[in-house]
């Protein structure tokens, strides 16, 4: 079991350099979390009653406790408060609800600026697009690899918008952080532990899409894969999980977004466009997680879904997703968030998980 140490309200910065020391001495990992009122030394690894014991010794030192749960850094028992984090001045986490959008894949330049400009336009914070693409079948179209990249940071930087891509292979990391701004983890490869640790190592935000048969342990034990190589920028995703019901590709869990948020203080986001596999139910099923409390929804939109290369069914036309996020903007009100468009003045404070 790993253990927290809990620093009185009024320790010393000398005081918690000395905690971390004394946790690296025991051959502990120490991880900090600073909030507004209190700090907390994390210290993972094997420990004893006695080590528990020296700890609580040290000057300001309040308590120190046990961590249960089997992931730690991503625990609310590690840091209560909700993780905000910046990316190109888009706020996420907290009370920010932020809309994901873009063509499920870069198929060219006229369709992600087109339908860039389109969700731009309409409100949309983050500009998606699939330049590697996993397919069930090795004969549907697999991306643009690089060059869809190399288009993707084109996009970005004329819409002055963050943009998110999947990365499928650790060998693809480095390629990919060159050209994107959120590293996107999809549901087949949630339990890629390699991947997992290699998108870590980034320091770039990672978005973790949770597996169709995974539980939500499960999901989170895959986050702390990522928050154990000192990335605290993490962002967890529902995109719906497999049940014996066929109306819909996938059955979205909206009772996700509460659970992991009280378990978590990591953001949540939902994936209506996957869950769904049609478009006409994207909008219902967007608005059900905004209103249980979801930070942010991942929406595919095309100017031409009956010519997308990839998922054009579950695609929302540029018109229709004006009107949706006109409907999120009210749904998020009503739940007290906020839709943010990248302003960075929006937030006062921001809690953060970092590595000692």
């Amino acid at each position: 079991m790993d253990l927290i140490v809990v620093m009185k309200g009024t320790s010393l910065l000398g005081e918690v350099d000395a905690v971390v020391a004394r946790v690296n001495e025991l051959g502990l990992k120490p991880y900090i979390s600073r909030g507004e009122f209190r700090t907390i030394v994390g210290a993972i690894g094997e420990r004893t009653v006695q080590i528990q014991q020296q700890l609580e010794q040290l000057p300001g030192v309040d308590e120190v406790m046990v961590i249960s749960q089997p992931y730690k850094l991503a625990s609310r028992e590690f840091h209560e408060a909700d993780t905000v984090f910046d990316v190109k001045g888009v706020r996420i986490g907290g009370g920010h609800v932020n809309i994901i959008a873009g063509p499920c894949a870069i198929e060219s330049s006229d369709v992600l600026f087109s339908v860039g400009e389109a969700v731009k336009r309409a409100g949309a914070s983050i500009l998606r697009g699939g330049a590697y693409k996993p397919r069930t079948s090795p004969y549907s179209f697999q991306g643009l690899g690089r060059e869809g990249l190399e288009l993707l940071k084109e996009a970005g930087d004329v819409l002055n918008m963050p943009t998110i891509t999947e990365v499928v292979d650790p060998r693809d990391v480095p390629v990919v952080c060159e050209f994107a701004d959120i590293l996107q983890i999809g549901a087949r490869n949630m339990q890629n532990y390699n991947l997992l640790l290699e998108v870590g190592k980034t320091g770039k935000p990672v978005f973790i899409k949770r597996g169709i048969a995974a539980s939500i342990n499960e999901l989170l034990m895959s986050a702390e894969y990522v928050l154990s190589q000192g990335n605290h920028r993490v962002i967890l995703c529902e995109r719906g999980i497999r049940t014996f019901a066929d109306e819909v590709r996938f059955t979205l869990d909206v009772s996700a977004i509460p659970v992991i948020q009280e378990r978590s203080h990591l953001p949540v986001f939902i994936d209506p466009s996957h869950a769904a596999g049609k478009r006409d139910l994207v909008p219902s099923l967007a608005l059900a997680g905004i209103a249980a409390g979801a930070q942010g929804a991942i929406v595919e939109v095309h100017s031409c879904p009956d010519r997308a290369l990839c998922d054009g069914p579950q695609a929302v036309l540029p018109n229709n997703f004006v009107k949706l996020m006109q409907q999120i903007k009210e749904v998020a009100a009503i739940v007290g968030h906020r839709v943010t468009n990248g302003d960075p003045a929006q937030t006062a404070f921001d809690y953060s998980v970092f590595p000692a």
